[in-house]
């Protein structure tokens, strides 16, 4: 399906562009969010008369978002989450997620507007791109840990799951140190005479 874009759209073109798409591309991203028009005569006819107009709107909601990212740009949210002992989470952290903390925060933002390839599934500070405009992306950060003190020593860097594996391998081997000089079992005064 041919089509006239009325704003950029990543991977497809710029404002003013007309491309040919994929028809449920059309039909079910591009027109419905007023990304694009139908490329037919009327339309194109429309669109040059408009264009200004369109071009003008588009810049004034550009320098929105830019100002609603130097806000957000940078920022860091703390994620409070259930995870195992080797730092795997009960479930994942989604978009959704994202998207709630930062408006808890204050910040404006939608679930469609957070962009992760993937779900979050692991303890630990992951960046997460935050794409307010089409031309305007900002990062931002989240600490996501079991306790608010685990968060705190992630912020400053620790790796909280190796800190734990080395804290139970110090204890194991003071434990294994005790035995060796103690002897299994045996105290002192507890000897037998025959």
């Amino acid at each position: 399906m041919k089509v006239i874009l009325l704003e950029r759209v990543e991977g497809t073109g710029v404002l003013g562009d007309v491309v040919t798409v994929k028809d449920g591309f059309a039909r079910n991203f591009l027109l419905p969010r007023s990304k694009a028009l139908r490329a037919n005569k009327a339309n194109l006819e429309a669109f040059d008369v408009q264009r200004a107009d369109i071009e003008a709107r588009n810049q004034k909601n550009r320098e929105a978002a830019g100002k609603n990212g130097e806000a957000l740009d940078g920022t860091q949210y703390v994620l409070i989450r259930q995870a195992g002992e080797s730092g795997q989470l009960y479930g994942s952290v989604a978009g959704r997620d994202v998207a709630d903390v930062i408006k808890a925060e204050g910040g404006k933002v939608d679930r469609s507007m957070i962009v992760l390839d993937k779900p979050i599934k692991t303890l630990g500070v992951h960046e997460v791109k935050v794409k307010l405009h089409a031309e305007v992306t900002v990062t931002v950060t989240l600490n996501i840990a079991r306790s608010a003190d685990e968060a705190d020593r992630q912020a400053r860097g620790e790796n909280v799951i190796n800190s734990q594996f080395e804290e139970d391998r110090a204890a194991e081997a003071e434990a294994a140190q005790d035995m060796a000089e103690g002897g299994a079992g045996s105290f002192e005064g507890d000897h037998y005479e025959a």
